[in-house]
């Protein structure tokens, strides 16, 4: 499909007249498009589900989480890439991001760089993705030839793909695994993919890494227990986790903390078993690193001791 005809480079009969409104009427038009956004990606959640479970298996088994876009789409797959790092705790090489023109296109349009199939391929060679990765790959338009040759290298070294795109019937949903496509209609200022569609893929990005770090053990209760204390800031959040999970003091968290190598999970379950460090860490793993089931687990067998 050529790009003007795609339902994202229409132009919106609502918005015809934004350019001769007062400030706030302007704003008032922007917010209810944008309500439309989470309306749209709720008719995904099925799919996006499917995603979950296919990326958190395959990253158990120690694939890697690899996203590939251009322009908005890129930066989007790069930024969430960059934050699971410190949020959930992960080694910087288990989420990457890759935008066509490589880092000097966050800050600035790398002319050409969308349109290189070939592109793709050297970036992906680059990380050595394998058969074990799962490629993300944004493209609103579903057509970007960049996003298309990640795809089809993909395939070619055994990988899968799910494909987040803003229209119905792509390119991509041709031959991506799994398509999410969350259909926001016409932007507000016409072509400009960065506000609604941009806006959905965000939060299928957010859905999507948010899930698999729950799958995979990164989350206990609501709290992500895999916070690299690499700054004061996260070691307060650290210490106040400890707190909220195991009834202790500001005192006996620090040395918790300390005991368990920094590793919040560990000092958790160290918290709450009294297992020392290496004892803790076997346990979790023998609960596929899952707090709550170590914690269950751990109160059954102590009440039937008892």
């Amino acid at each position: 499909m050529k790009i003007e005809n795609l339902v994202t480079e229409q132009q919106n009969p609502a918005t015809m007249k934004i350019d001769q409104l007062k400030t706030k009427e302007l704003l008032q038009l922007i917010n209810q498009e944008d309500q439309k956004v989470a309306q749209a990606v709720a008719t995904q959640l099925d799919i996006i589900a499917q995603a979950v479970d296919l990326i958190s298996q395959r990253f158990k088994a120690g694939g890697r989480l690899i996203y590939c876009g251009a322009g908005t789409s890129g930066r989007l797959g790069v930024l969430d890439a960059a934050e699971l790092v410190p949020t959930f705790g992960l080694a910087p090489q288990q989420a990457l991001g890759l935008i066509a023109g490589g880092k000097a296109a966050m800050f600035q349009a790398v002319e050409g760089a969308e349109d290189d199939q070939q592109l793709a391929t050297k970036d992906l060679q680059k990380i050595n993705f394998s058969g074990q990765d799962t490629l993300i790959a944004i493209a609103s338009s579903g057509r970007t030839p960049y996003v298309i040759g990640a795809v089809d290298y993909c395939h070619q070294v055994g990988g899968k793909s799910v494909a987040v795109v803003c229209v119905p019937n792509s390119k991509l949903a041709e031959t991506a695994d799994l398509t999410i496509a969350p259909i926001v209609g016409p932007e507000v200022i016409t072509g400009s993919t960065r506000m609604k569609a941009g806006t959905a893929q965000k939060m299928v990005l957010n859905m999507l890494s948010t899930g698999v770090m729950i799958k995979v053990g990164k989350v206990y209760q609501n709290l992500m227990v895999d916070v690299l204390p690499t700054n004061e800031k996260l070691v307060r959040r650290a210490l106040k986790i400890i707190k909220a999970t195991t009834a202790k003091n500001n005192v006996d968290a620090k040395q918790l903390l300390v005991a368990a190598h920094q590793r919040v999970p560990v000092a958790i379950v160290m918290g709450n078993t009294g297992l020392d460090y290496q004892a803790a860490v076997d346990y979790l793993k023998e609960n596929n690193n899952q707090v709550a089931a170590v914690i269950h687990n751990w109160n059954q067998k102590n009440h039937l001791n008892n």
